[in-house]
């Protein structure tokens, strides 16, 4: 066995530890504070601790699956998160040619180039083709009426579900001297990290939060939540420098920045929540809502995880 599966199976089995510390809390908490289930607090948590499970057992999965199962994974995501922005947009019938090419032409090629490792293609088909050929395809249908909007929104939801979303396998097609064979760490980096903080920061705002820092955005989010999740997860990311090719002060940093988009992405993508009256972005994932509210930090923080890593560490 390689020393990066031996890597991968510690980490893996220190998350179950965590998951199975986090289980026995809360069903404690739960048989001395909500024997009945009416301690909503409660409940909820043990949600998403059972969710928890489910999620970590499926990436990883993927991960002992190799590339293959990282790519199907992430095709996935991105086709469940999409067909959930999708449903919150102002489509009209003069727009499903551009969308059936959306999931079913547009997706699968990004995915494709990932496959191939064509990253020349693979960095502008959807910023540049897919965002000129969608709008022809949906103009050919004769409906001007809220053209503009339409076509904004289905861009949108293709750069941040699919474009965004698939930065993260793309993680695999780098070549970092002395780091070979050993890529699904990175990804496992970028998600413990970011999906830690999301965790810390909520923590620390039941803790000590005073101060709410969007109460129009999202009420439950406070400057000591944020200060607290983001230092305690960039801590966490150095501590994990032995996972990456980075030093623990790169690590450190490199966390810093991913926590920092993560946050500002959750706050970008429960703005458009509230434009569109809705809580949840769906209820794929009992306790958590949809994908892209579980996925909604990692969604802004991949691309930019990917291009610092590819620039100052890949060859490629």
């Amino acid at each position: 066995m390689s020393a990066a599966s031996n890597e991968l199976i510690d980490l893996v089995l220190g998350i179950f530890a965590l998951l199975g510390v986090a289980s026995v809390v809360g069903y404690v908490l739960q048989k001395r504070l909500s024997p009945d289930g009416t301690n909503a607090a409660i409940e909820n948590l043990n949600a998403r601790i059972k969710a928890w499970w489910v999620m970590v057992i499926l990436i990883g999965i993927a991960f002992m699956a190799g590339r293959i199962g990282v790519l199907l994974l992430f095709a996935f995501c991105s086709f469940a998160a999409l067909r959930e922005f999708v449903t919150l947009t102002n489509t009209r019938r003069a727009d499903h040619w551009a969308l059936a090419a959306a999931f079913f032409v547009v997706l699968p090629i990004q995915y494709g180039l990932l496959w191939e490792k064509q990253y020349g293609i693979f960095s502008i088909f959807i910023p540049v083709y897919a965002f000129l050929f969608m709008p022809i395809i949906a103009v050919l249908r004769g409906d001007t009426e809220r053209f503009l909007i339409r076509i904004a929104e289905v861009q949108w939801a293709l750069m941040i579900c699919v474009f965004c979303a698939s930065h993260v396998p793309a993680l695999l097609t780098l070549t970092i001297p002395g780091y070979e064979d050993r890529n699904v760490l990175l990804i496992a980096f970028l998600v413990i990290v970011v999906q830690l903080s999301d965790v810390l920061q909520y923590v620390w705002g039941k803790l000590l939060g005073r101060h709410k820092i969007a109460p129009r955005l999202s009420p439950s989010k406070t400057v000591e939540g944020f200060i607290g999740g983001v230092a305690s997860a960039t801590l966490i990311g150095a501590a994990l420098w032995w996972i990456t090719p980075f030093t623990p002060l790169q690590a450190g940093a490199l966390a810093f920045v991913i926590t920092l988009m993560g946050f500002f992405g959750g706050l970008v993508m429960s703005a458009i929540k509230r434009d569109r009256g809705v809580k949840d972005w769906g209820q794929l994932i009992e306790g958590h809502g949809g994908l892209i509210d579980r996925l909604d930090s990692v969604l802004f923080s991949a691309p930019v995880f990917f291009h610092l890593v590819r620039y100052w560490w890949s060859l490629t």
